[in-house]
């Protein structure tokens, strides 16, 4: 079985030279290069990937190109601030093998700066796991601005066992402006959709978000760390629905 490696990158010369080394036992590497203005075409290139060049507003759309220029049985889907460790390589390629699944999650252990926060990501600020192991044509992105929705294949095999590398957050300030480019975007989807919910609902769900979050997956463990991602969670609502009616013309 074969294998591509994709990787969507809004300039991401920060982090796609780490992410590129850790993909080499991919048969073929795609990268999708958004609106980049910095040397992030120049770093795919030294890593012998095929590039796809353009200016995207839908986050699904570069995706689901990107998808498309995949040539191999499996595809990877990998952000740029991603890690694939050694062990999870050798994972990786086992499963392709012998599979029969099209679809399999990986876990994630997410950074903000040097510090490891494993539990309470959820609620549409983080992930700690990914749909990221797939065969090809078992995948589509929707069309939403931020967070497209998945449609997937329902022949969904077991979770791999080692972790991806995901810095997420350099510190706590990329965190808070991580919330607000995202509920930005969200607002957008709001707008467009008219589907803004109302003030009480937004409201209610800055709790039982926070609670999810916190207590359900587990956020306590985290200590600050916890408490900071279930508050953010449970922001993420409320904000966009504010920023939608509020801000007419996000």
């Amino acid at each position: 079985m074969s294998l591509s490696g994709l990787v969507v990158a809004y300039n991401e010369e920060a982090h796609l030279e780490a992410c590129l080394k850790t993909l080499t036992f991919c048969d073929e590497l795609v990268v999708v290069l958004d609106k980049c203005t910095d040397r992030s075409k120049e770093i795919a290139l030294n890593h012998n990937a095929k590039i796809i060049e353009g200016s995207w507003d839908i986050e699904g759309e570069r995706r689901n190109l990107g998808l498309d220029i995949c040539s191999k049985d499996w595809i990877l889907e990998v952000d740029a601030d991603e890690r694939i460790p050694p062990e999870l390589t050798q994972e990786i390629l086992d499963v392709i093998k012998t599979s029969h699944a099209d679809v399999h999650l990986i876990p994630f252990d997410n950074y903000i700066g040097k510090d490891r926060v494993r539990y309470g990501w959820g609620g549409y600020f983080g992930v700690s796991q990914k749909p990221m192991l797939f065969r090809q044509g078992t995948k589509k992105w929707g069309a939403q601005h931020i967070h497209p929705r998945l449609t997937l294949s329902p022949n969904r095999g077991e979770k791999l066992n080692h972790r991806v590398i995901h810095y997420v957050d350099r510190d706590i300030s990329d965190l808070l402006n991580r919330l607000d480019r995202y509920t930005t975007a969200h607002a957008k989807d709001l707008w467009e959709t008219g589907k803004t919910g109302t003030f009480g609902h937004n409201i209610r769900r800055l709790f039982s978000r926070f609670y999810k979050c916190y207590v359900m997956r587990k956020g306590y463990k985290e200590g600050k760390y916890g408490f900071l991602i279930a508050l953010c969670a449970g922001l993420y609502p409320i904000l966009s629905y504010l920023k939608a009616t509020l801000e007419k013309d996000v």
